[in-house]
């Protein structure tokens, strides 16, 4: 599998309209290579360096897997998103207290059509870990300036 953005390359620093400090609008993705037995696609965008730890940003599941991308602020039609750490089921853009922080956009390949059971974070990774067929990373990064 394959995935890139048009807004960020692979290691490269994520636009501030994708930001809380900007539009905090969502990064246009796209993929290819999805293996032919795939029923559904996830999406979890997190970063590890958060001062608490793991903080989630978007958590979205049932992507139909006819889908090949998504527009810059748009999710896909019958896909269904989870609450992130914010505490809200949508984007919520790179915004880190201090210092320079990785934002991985894993992309993932479900053995089944619909991750029903997929709550919360939790049990969100939990079902996604157990019908992944494959998964690919695009990492971006992001570092606040000041005004």
């Amino acid at each position: 599998m394959r995935l890139w953005s048009d807004d960020f390359k692979q290691g490269d620093a994520i636009p501030r309209s994708c930001t809380g400090d900007g539009e905090d609008m969502s990064p246009h993705l796209a993929w290819d290579g999805i293996p032919p037995e795939t029923r559904s696609l996830a999406l979890i965008i997190d970063d590890p360096d958060a001062p608490s730890g793991l903080w989630v940003h978007w958590l979205v599941c049932d992507i139909p897997p006819r889908v090949k991308a998504m527009a810059r602020g748009e999710v896909p039609a019958g896909a269904r998103q989870v609450n992130n750490d914010f505490g809200t089921p949508h984007y919520g853009g790179p915004c880190p207290p201090s210092g320079t922080h990785r934002y991985f956009h894993r992309l993932f390949a479900l053995d089944v059509a619909r991750l029903d059971g997929a709550t919360d974070k939790r049990s969100f990774y939990q079902l996604v870990e157990r019908h992944k067929l494959a998964e690919v990373v695009l990492m971006g990064s992001y570092r606040r300036s000041r005004w």
